[in-house]
């Protein structure tokens, strides 16, 4: 193994010793795009910067530094090296993750994969020496620059976590993104809530970047339907006979309200259903969006794909029709998911769950390359007149997980059972990563992550002189630039 303008533990491969295919070197290609990072527990910030490389090429690469890397120039993470994978590939914009790539990005690691350019957001990132991380490909001249999300990143998540703080909480996505709620005064709120609308959009593309991919869908109906158990009676549910003769009182959260048809607004036009897909609907507060939940909807979509090879669905007759009617081929899925609503999830889970608000849940669903559509505000509680309802008719089954993170005295999947639809996945190697675990991890080590923030705010500091430094270099070459030109003509 060689060694070469590498963080300290990492290597150049020798050939036939890359991490992942290919092991020959690739003709470089100025459309395939290199992006790397640490990506610990995946948010929309990352997917967006991904969304923007991949617009920028035809295939994107996505190198993930290790842990030890990681640890060594930043502190430790949160998630594991292959959760940070698998969170990566599924990114609907990502062609290939890159696993233990350079902390400090590599020309040959880039030109090996077939990579001309390097994006990156419009920050600067040091290694442990306060370094620029992509001084090398910024002096090759390989090197773009694409907008870094704003209001959300890894330090922002982490403070909410130790903080406990509620006030990223949304009341309501519809009227904040009409502008009608949120922070500010009118015209604030309202270029707030275009911009957000913009980028569900932009979220709801394919996997270019470039063109309709998702449908985007808001449920309307009253707060009682979306919290609590439904029935398609009025009836209160009768008071139960405590042992000591005296009635017990229900919590009024569980008591059943009549079940609402309600109303399916359309946020975002996307490819909607292809002939022969099967329209599948899961739920859930998708919080921390992770390898868990990405495991869990790869098994769906794996479910369905079985069932689909058994009907002749990949048999060449059948692709080729489909290629001829449509253009091209698709799956024989369509993954529906219903995301609720922050005060939903807030009233079951408690603390300040969930630590992501529904419009930042539904970015990093959005961004998922098993989703087709999207449904904000969903039921808690699915009723029989929601399925009934749904904009794509009835979906052929309801799939849930073997989940138990709260208490119920009764069963929210009541409904999809008896019309015989609910189909249950089984546990898998990521069963436990969800919202409560991450936090979890970071509450055990908060003295560890304290001092990594504390460390990166010092760093900062490094990081600041770099981007001014770095600024002060462009603004000397413009004015060299303009010398040159002026001597030229004699000005």
């Amino acid at each position: 193994m060689q060694r070469r303008q590498s963080a300290r533990g990492e290597w150049i491969p020798q050939p036939g010793q890359w991490p992942v295919d290919p092991q020959e070197d690739q003709e470089v290609s100025h459309d395939r795009i290199w992006v790397d990072g640490c990506f610990d527990f995946t948010h929309h910030g990352h997917a967006g910067a991904m969304l923007q490389a991949r617009q920028l090429g035809t295939e994107l690469l996505v190198g993930v530094h290790s842990d030890e890397a990681i640890l060594e120039n930043k502190g430790p993470t949160v998630m594991r090296l292959d959760e940070r994978i698998r969170a990566v590939e599924a990114c609907r914009w990502a062609t290939k993750a890159i696993p233990k790539a350079p902390y400090v990005t590599s020309l040959p690691w880039i030109t090996h994969y077939g990579c001309w350019y390097v994006v990156h957001g419009d920050d600067i990132t040091s290694d442990s020496n306060g370094q620029d991380c992509y001084r090398y490909v910024k002096q090759a001249g390989r090197f773009k620059v694409v907008k870094r999300t704003p209001g959300i990143s890894t330090t922002n998540l982490v403070g909410r976590m130790l903080l406990c703080t509620k006030n990223h909480f949304i009341q309501s996505l519809e009227k904040t993104l009409a502008g009608e709620e949120g922070h500010g005064g009118e015209e604030e709120r309202k270029k707030n809530g275009e911009d957000m609308m913009q980028r569900i959009k932009d979220y709801a593309t394919d996997e270019t970047g470039l063109a309709p991919g998702c449908d985007v869908w808001y449920w309307h109906a009253s707060r009682p339907a979306k919290f609590r158990r439904t029935t398609t009676t009025d009836r209160p549910m009768p008071a139960r006979q405590n042992t000591n003769g005296s009635q017990h009182v229900h919590n009024p959260h569980h008591h059943a309200v009549k079940e609402e048809k309600g109303k399916f607004s359309q946020l975002v036009k996307g490819k909607g259903v292809r002939p022969g897909q099967s329209v599948v609907y899961v739920d859930g507060g998708w919080d921390l969006f992770s390898s868990g939940h990405i495991e869990f909807l790869r098994m769906v979509t794996q479910t369905e794909e079985d069932a689909a090879r058994e009907r002749g669905w990949y048999e060449e007759d059948a692709k080729k029709a489909r290629i001829e009617s449509a253009g091209e081929d698709y799956s024989p899925v369509f993954l529906v998911a219903g995301i609720h609503d922050d005060e939903v999830i807030n009233l079951w889970k408690g603390i300040n769950y969930p630590i992501m608000n529904i419009f930042e849940r539904g970015l990093c669903v959005l961004q998922c390359k098993y989703i087709h559509a999207v449904v904000f505000g969903a039921p808690f509680s699915l009723s029989k007149a929601f399925l009934l309802s749904m904009p794509y008719g009835t979906p052929s089954a309801v799939y849930h997980g073997r989940t138990a993170f709260m208490p119920l005295t009764y069963d929210t999947y009541h409904s999809a059972k008896k019309l015989g639809i609910y189909r249950e996945v089984a546990n898998h190697e990521f069963q436990s990563v969800n919202a409560g675990e991450i936090v979890q991890r970071i509450m055990a080590g908060r003295a560890l992550y304290e001092e990594r923030q504390r460390l990166k705010g010092e760093k900062g500091i490094t990081e600041e002189a770099e981007k001014r430094r770095q600024e002060m270099e462009r603004d000397a070459e413009r004015e060299r630039r303009r010398r040159e030109v002026e001597g030229q003509f004699g000005l």
